[in-house]
């Protein structure tokens, strides 16, 4: 049984980065909203509330249902989950009179007591809470405290509860990572010992029991979630895995014939499909960001389900879903907002027989990497960029037309083949060109002309949850555009997007 912590989450724009720290110390945890709690089980050895754009003050106040959770098993309030038990069990929380935002130094941290063990006294932490806690019940006891907050910290007599209003999870709380290890060691008794060895190990064995002697059918991309689930697969399955390829007429230029190649030796079996028309024709007309992507999502389930109906008796349909695409198409009240719907995310239709099985589901993409990397994945695939599951779909703005593509195709392939070639690539974590739909005023030579604009977009991260515009050199940047322009038909207008995520997403659609 592999240990694990509970994540409640609230809403809060950190929320994933708890999980990032967690899963750094190699223990496992699961991200749940906080009113869809799952049944509380031996596994789970502690639970965290995070953080919230909600105050405790409104009308309608995110609220848990606790009763199986604090007082018998560790807990840990974080900012929202501080203030929620302060102010719903006999405290008072009230808005904030001074800046309770940015950076700030714990005057006093309590050492004796076994979250603030081996902390710092003056150590920096990062405060991100409009509210703060004005008193607290009579058995809470003061564990850390600031220049501006008092109740910095606080710990519940006779029970394994703490609380704090500032983020450990974060970068700027410079021993947050210390307190996160009281926590899930001392506190939890946590062992640390989810690595990419015991996830191969455990899925492996999960996968054999779960699917026994059935046929697999794997819609392979060329990425590194699809072939690390497929060797996964492989590794538990072997010769009853049935690998497609599809060429939806919306991958880079040339991958069908590359992607196909570099399987070869992997020891897979694998199918590639020409399906571009069938992709075409249901894109036609169509400019919605989301109705594309159901589209596209359709197009794929409808080409695997005739291709399953010609492997005799296959019972399971695998994706190469992984963590952020699970989190990102959540959607309650209060927690992570969906962001945009992910067409390898959820069920199938039900005229499709298929089960489905996501072997990949509970990691993050650093840590896909890291299980390919103990598979023995081949390098050109472990350190490919993420590309996305709706290909050029999403990165072109407004209707798809094959012209289009095959524009957008010749610019991708400039701009990656340039990266690749200034030892630029391995730095980038996602890199890409979009086609605008807007079209603008150029010269060349003495004609005026009036053509397409592309935006070129690289971003370093470590997970995708969040990601920062790369500062790539401006030599590099005008080689690529003077390129890109003077050998695309059809382009005449380069520009390179400047954006962070959040607010804005890597994707433009």
């Amino acid at each position: 049984m592999q240990e694990q912590i509970l994540i409640l989450d609230f809403g809060s724009q950190y929320t994933q980065l708890i999980a990032r720290r967690l899963r750094e110390l190699n223990v496992y945890c699961e991200i749940h909203p906080y009113n869809k709690i799952p049944k509380i089980t031996p596994d789970i050895k502690g639970v965290i509330l995070s953080g919230s754009p909600h105050s405790v003050r409104e009308e309608n106040p995110p609220k848990p249902d606790l009763s199986e959770i604090k007082g018998k098993l560790p807990l840990l309030g974080v900012c929202y989950g501080a203030q929620y038990l302060a102010h719903f069990y006999g405290g008072e929380v009230g808005k904030s009179n001074s800046r309770e935002y940015g950076r700030a130094h714990l005057e006093f941290a309590d050492n004796g007591n076994p979250l603030m063990k081996d902390v710092s006294q003056n150590s920096q932490v990062w405060m991100s809470h409009a509210d703060t806690i004005l008193s607290i019940p009579n058995n809470y006891k003061i564990i850390a405290s600031t220049h501006d907050v008092k109740v910095a910290a606080y710990a519940i007599e006779n029970e394994k509860t703490f609380c704090i209003q500032f983020h450990p999870e974060v970068y700027h709380s410079t021993e947050g990572t210390q307190l996160l290890k009281n926590f899930v060691f001392d506190i939890c008794g946590c062992k640390g010992s989810w690595t990419p060895n015991s996830f191969v190990e455990t899925s492996v064995a999960d996968l054999k029991k779960t699917i026994g002697d059935d046929k697999v059918i794997l819609g392979l991309s060329g990425g590194v979630d699809s072939s690390v689930a497929a060797m996964l697969l492989h590794k538990a399955i072997g010769k009853n895995l049935y690998c497609i390829f599809v060429d939806n007429g919306l991958l880079r230029k040339n991958e069908f014939e590359s992607v196909l190649d570099s399987y070869k030796h992997m020891g897979l079996n694998v199918k590639g499909v020409n399906a571009k028309n069938k992709f075409y024709d249901a894109l036609h007309g169509t400019s919605d960001p989301e109705k594309k992507r159901k589209a596209i999502g359709k197009i794929f389930v409808d080409v695997f389900d005739e291709e399953s109906k010609l492997i005799t008796d296959a019972k399971w349909l695998a994706q190469g879903t992984i963590y952020p695409d699970v989190i990102e198409s959540v959607s309650v009240k209060g927690p992570s907002a969906t962001i945009k719907s992910h067409h390898n995310v959820g069920g199938l239709p039900d005229y499709m027989k298929l089960k489905v099985v996501e072997p990949l589901r509970s990691l993050f993409k650093d840590e896909v990497r890291r299980v390919g990397k103990t598979l023995g994945l081949d390098e050109n695939i472990l350190n490919r960029h993420p590309f996305p599951g709706p290909g050029l779909a999403i990165r072109i703005l407004g209707e798809i037309t094959e012209e289009k593509v095959r524009i957008l195709q010749e610019v991708d392939a400039i701009f990656i083949n340039g990266l690749k070639s200034h030892d630029l690539y391995s730095q980038v974590w996602q890199a890409g060109a979009i086609f605008l739909p807007i079209q603008s005023v150029g010269v060349m030579g003495d004609e005026r002309t009036y053509e397409n604009v592309v935006a070129l977009r690289a971003v370093s991260s470590t997970d995708g949850m969040t990601a920062d515009w790369c500062h790539l050199p401006y030599e590099f940047l005008a080689k690529m555009s003077n390129e890109i322009i003077n050998k695309v038909k059809g382009v005449n207008r380069v520009v390179y997007d400047i954006s962070s995520k959040p607010p804005a997403t890597i994707e433009w659609e």
